[in-house]
Order: structure tokens, then C-alpha cells, then sequence
């Protein structure tokens, strides 16, 4: 599809000073334009009128590519342009506190419609707060990606859209028991362990996993990459029973992959992770990772926007279907859903295995599926 170049006409455009650094399946993704791109510096160009819906990441990986699609996809799609909006991306340094100081900042401003966050530490109250705040306003509020912790701050966002990251955890490690059924000592990477995303998973992996695994250690990075390499490397030095190494959060598979290599060690350890970055695929064509459990960035990027668009027109036919037991028990959440993908003709590993309800697919298919909506991971 084409990005459609008709624009309200504007007589002249003002120059903000916010910084930018920068789905369902079945929707098909456009490349994005420069109206859809975030700016290192000074607010985006937006015309008089126009209201903005922020996409705010947790940080900067690779992961986020495939989410700035599908946004740029329901930019286009949704003809958020005919209703006077724009949905953009701006990216965090991968702290709480710059992830709380943007929320600070669109509080000060009157051209933010909507916020879908991806919360770095479910647990932060001033997080929370600061939401809370911009709903007072009138800014829709989402979480996207990672959650906010649910029991104490359901009220802060309307829903969640993304991953069931506990089913995720899980199928995670049964891949992790149908590939290494005698179990074995593992180690967990992520980012931070305050996530809700990373909870979730840790705690699903030990349970899918079963008995005969053993959890050593869980090593956090703070979004850090060479500290992300530098975990990996201690927990080989410190564990020499090591037998599993588990990437959480995208990057820890890159990274892992690396030190495993740097230490010619790939025999001794099963690897399996969370995500398809764009390394990682070319690892797992390598046969340096064993099993990944994918998201679906592009559509948390397009249903995200979707579902803001709809609560600023209060739309609410598309609010009741996408989430039709909302009221409910985690009726405030839309799954997008998880692929489990392997090494072409060398798994032992089996959809049976990995339980009803998750795509199970060897990497060719997996990339033609990456093909059909021009990504290049996920």
C-alpha cells in the first residue's frame, strides 16, 4: 500500500521542541514516511490542529522496528490524518526516570491526544501517577508491550495490547524440556527484573520447564548491550554445571550468542530466547539458538493505535470488539498473540510440544511471514 499524501492544507507549520529519539497478522505494513519517523531533537512538525498519539518505548532495540511498522501501517490505514492525527514513536534511554520525565513532559503540552507505554518497571508508583494525570487531562492511556503490575494499577491505563508473557514464559520453557529432557541448571537474561514483561516470563519458564530444571541465577543488564555480554560471560565462568542459557528481553540473544561463540561453546548449552531480532535469525540460521518464542511488535504498533484512535472518537463498537469482556478478569487485555520458530530440519522439537494455540514454525516460514509484511524482524 501507499502512504496517502493528501494533507489538510496548512498555511504555515510550527516547530515543537519535544525530543523524538527514536497488529493483527493480517494487516499489511507500509514503509514508514517521514511523516510517521521521530526526530533526535525539538518537537516533530505537526500541523496547526493536529494531535498526536505517542508510542513510548521502553528503549532502543531492534524489537521496536517491527512496532514503528505497524504504526506507521495504521497511520495510513485508519486515515488518522482525516480525523486530525498522527501517530509517532518516541524512544526512552531504557531508564524509569527518562520514561517518567516524557510522561511529565506530555502533560505540559496540548497536542497529545493519546499514549500507549511500554513501562520499564511495572512497579513504579510515580509511573502510575504520572498516567493517572494524563488521563485527568483527557489523554487516552494504553500500555503496550510491558504492563504496568495490574493489581495495584489497573486504573492508570484503559488496556493492555500485547503478549500474554506468562503463557509466553511457559511455552518458553516447555521449548526449552522438549529440547533438553533430562533438564539442567539455567540462568535468565533480561533488562530489568522489575519489568511486568519480565516477571512474567521468568515465572512462566520455571513452570513450563518443569522439575528437572534449575534456575541459578537472573541477571539483569539495564538495557545495557555489553553488560548484557558481560552477564553471559560471568554466568558460564560461575555455573560450570551451566546447561541452558534463556534470553528474556530481544537483545540478551545477540548477546548470548556472541559470548557462546567467543568461548567456543556451543555444545555444551541449549539456547533459547524471547524475540527475532535480526542477528538473532541470522544466529538461528547458523544453528546458534535452539528455539525463539515471537512476538508480534507489529500489531502491538497497529492495534495499539487502533484502539487509541477508536477511545479519542469514542468509537465504541471497535472498543467493544477488541475487547469484549472488558469488566471482566483480564478483559482489559489484547493478546497479539506468540510463534514459536526453529532451525529448519534440525529440531527435535514439535508443535505438540509446545501446546495448543501457539504457531509452530521452522525459520523459512517464519521469514517469508517477515517477507509478506516487510519486516525484518519481530
Amino acid at each position: 500500500m501507499k502512504t496517502p499524501h493528501h494533507r489538510r492544507p496548512i498555511a504555515w507549520l510550527i516547530v515543537l521542541s519535544v525530543g523524538l529519539l527514536g497488529c493483527d497478522a493480517s494487516v499489511p505494513k507500509e514503509n514508514s514516511t517521514s511523516a510517521d519517523k521521530t526526530t533526535t531533537a525539538g518537537k516533530p512538525e505537526t500541523a496547526t490542529g493536529e494531535k498526536r498519539i505517542i508510542l513510548l518505548t521502553n528503549g532502543d532495540s531492534p524489537y521496536w522496528d517491527a512496532c514503528r511498522a505497524g504504526m506507521s501501517a495504521a497511520n495510513s490505514e485508519l486515515k488518522l490524518a482525516d480525523s486530525g492525527l498522527k501517530a509517532v514513536m518516541e524512544v526512552n534511554d531504557g531508564t524509569p526516570q527518562g520514561q517518567l520525565q516524557k510522561l511529565q513532559q506530555y502533560g505540559t503540552l496540548n497536542d497529545i491526544a493519546a499514549v500507549g507505554v511500554s513501562a520499564i518497571d511495572a512497579d513504579n508508583v510515580a509511573v502510575a501517577d504520572e498516567l493517572r494525570s494524563l488521563q485527568k487531562k483527557g489523554v487516552k492511556v494504553l500500555t503496550i508491550d510491558s504492563d504496568l503490575d495490574r493489581a495495584k494499577f489497573s486504573d492508570a491505563r484503559f488496556a493492555f495490547i500485547g503478549t500474554d508473557n506468562l503463557t509466553g514464559g511457559r511455552v518458553l520453557g516447555k521449548c526449552a524440556k522438549g529440547l533438553r529432557e533430562d533438564g539442567g541448571e539455567y540462568v535468565t537474561f533480561v533488562g530489568r527484573t522489575g519489568a511486568q514483561n519480565a516477571k512474567e516470563r521468568i515465572g512462566g519458564f520455571a513452570e513450563g520447564a518443569g522439575d528437572k530444571f534449575e534456575s541459578k541465577d537472573t541477571m539483569a543488564d539495564d538495557t545495557k548491550k555489553e553488560v548484557a555480554r558481560e552477564n553471559v560471560r560471568n554466568a558460564i565462568r560461575n555455573h560450570p554445571d551451566l546447561k541452558v542459557l534463556v534470553g528474556i528481553w530481544s537483545y540478551n540473544a545477540p548477546a548470548i550468542v556472541d559470548v557462546v561463540r567467543e568461548v567456543d561453546r556451543r555444545k555444551d548449552f541449549t539456547i533459547v530466547v524471547f524475540d527475532a531480532e535480526p542477528d538473532a535469525i541470522t544466529a538461528m540460521k547458523d544453528g546458534q539458538i535452539d528455539a525463539m518464542v515471537v512476538q508480534n511488535p507489529f500489531d502491538m504498533g497497529y492495534q495499539g493505535v487502533r484502539l487509541m484512535q477508536a477511545l479519542i472518537k469514542d468509537d465504541k463498537e471497535t472498543i467493544a470488539t477488541m475487547l469484549p469482556k472488558r469488566g471482566e478478569p483480564g478483559g482489559d487485555i489484547y493478546d497479539t498473540g506468540l510463534k514459536v520458530v526453529v532451525p529448519e530440519n534440525k529440531s527435535p522439537l514439535t508443535a505438540d510440544q509446545v501446546g495448543i494455540g501457539v504457531e509452530f514454525l521452522e525459520l523459512p516460514r517464519f521469514q517469508e511471514w517477515l517477507t509478506k509484511y516487510g519486516l525484518t524482524g519481530s
